[in-house]
């Protein structure tokens, strides 16, 4: 299925978000929202959204954030402020479900969000800042504090971008891939970043969550999800051994089924 761009108005201004909707006509089953990494788009997620949404007979939407994939990209002499995702959460997000008519009461309904990584953090955010507004939540190796674990292994990203192919291959998936990359590098690498933290408002939280982190992850511990349910204790917690950072493509079978569990589950509930 194609991209479309989705203007939305952010910072002031109109900007294009790279949207792709999968299996739209499903118009009453459960819509899950896909929300990437750090260095996401669309088409970093490959196949994954679309087997979930399969296994699950789930809607799914897919897009790229500002500075991402095929969406406006970020200016190179704009830098990302230390309260970046909570804008995206709370400001970028919500435009585009304005944009689509995503919500309560809304042609689409309440979304499910599925968020890795940033886009985890990014979903924790919205869900916490919007607890009607979404009916439940799925984050894979999501950040709620910023560990020594992530500043060395994102330093070691930057210097791979520097020296190998990673940059021509990160640039098959990005309109500008040098916004892409630097934009994210640069403020997770900010001394003031090093503050920045989730956990004051994680009890805001009050759907159901299921969160995911991989025993190998090279960029968090088990901090991160065991800290979300310290604070939303209706979270549920899975651990995967022999999995990484990428839960969807490390151990996609037991995610999937995992999840496709998870919101069919609690969608017979809500109803």
């Amino acid at each position: 299925m194609q991209s479309e761009l989705v203007t939305i108005p952010f910072d002031g201004r109109r900007i294009d978000i790279e949207c792709q909707w999968l299996r739209p006509e499903r118009i009453r089953r459960p819509l899950v929202v896909f929300l990437h990494e750090g260095l996401g788009s669309v088409s970093m997620w490959r196949e994954f959204p679309r087997q979930l949404c399969e296994a699950g007979d789930f809607r799914g939407l897919v897009f790229s954030r500002y500075g991402y994939g095929r969406s406006t990209p970020r200016p190179h002499a704009e830098k990302w402020g230390v309260d970046f995702m909570h804008r995206q959460a709370r400001e970028a997000l919500p435009a585009l479900f304005d944009a689509l008519d995503i919500g309560p009461g809304r042609r689409h309904g309440k979304p499910w969000l599925l968020g890795h990584s940033d886009g985890g953090s990014i979903a924790l955010i919205h869900a916490a800042s919007f607890p009607d507004a979404i009916d439940g939540l799925t984050v894979l190796a999501p950040h709620i504090i910023v560990e020594d674990i992530s500043v060395r292994s994102i330093t070691a990203t930057r210097e791979t971008y520097l020296t190998t192919d990673l940059r021509s291959k990160l640039a098959r998936h990005h309109a500008d891939v040098d916004s892409a990359f630097w934009g994210w590098n640069d403020i997770w690498l900010n001394p003031a970043f090093r503050e920045w933290d989730l956990r004051p408002l994680l009890d805001g939280i009050r759907c159901p969550a299921l969160a995911v982190q991989g025993e190998d992850d090279e960029y968090g511990t088990m901090a991160q999800i065991e800290g979300i349910h310290r604070y939303a204790p209706q979270t549920v917690l899975l651990k995967l051994a022999r999995c990484g950072h990428s839960p969807h493509r490390d151990q996609t079978g037991a995610l999937t089924a995992a999840t496709v569990a998870f919101i069919t589950t609690h969608t017979s509930i809500l109803k």
